[in-house]
Formats: structure tokens, sequence, C-alpha cells
């Protein structure tokens, strides 16, 4: 199978991060719960955000930005479900 640099996702990406995502749900990888991204426990510090799980507290995803640049992890998250219809973008 023929392979692409990760350029070919551009336009895809842009179209998934180019919306408020609080509204999108994901999925908990430690218990499995199913909630808008609107409803995670965030912490914040001077060093950035930690988001956890409200059932669980297992962390979701951490948020560091700083010297020009943004960090973002979604080690504790399945798939990110986002609704592309109804939106004003789509």
């Amino acid at each position: 199978m023929q392979h692409f640099d990760g350029n070919l996702l551009a336009g895809p990406l842009a179209d998934v991060f180019a919306f408020d995502p609080t509204g999108a749900r994901a999925r908990c990888n430690g218990c499995g719960a199913v909630a808008e991204l609107a409803t995670m426990l965030v912490y914040r510090s001077g060093a950035g955000s930690v988001a956890r799980c409200r059932d669980c507290g297992a962390v979701l995803l951490s948020l560091v930005d700083g010297d020009g640049r943004m960090f973002v992890n979604f080690i504790g998250m399945g798939a990110i479900e986002i609704a592309t219809t109804g939106r004003d973008d789509a």
C-alpha cells in the first residue's frame, strides 16, 4: 500500500480542530465512560491543565501552553466522537 506524509491530513485535521471541541464526546480508557469533553474535571496550574474523567478520575488529557507552543496529550481517551452535522462550519 502506498503511503504519504502527514501533510495529507492537513485538511481533515483542520476540520477536526477548527471548532469548539467541548461538545465532542470521548471514551475514558480507564473506566469506559463516554461523555462530552465539557464534563471533564479540569485542574489548572502554572504548568498547564490536566483533565480527568468525572466517573473514575483517570487522566484524560493534558495541555501545556508556553514559550509560543502548545502540547496536547490525549493519553486517557479512546476515540473522540465529533458530530459533523449541525455544525455552523460543516
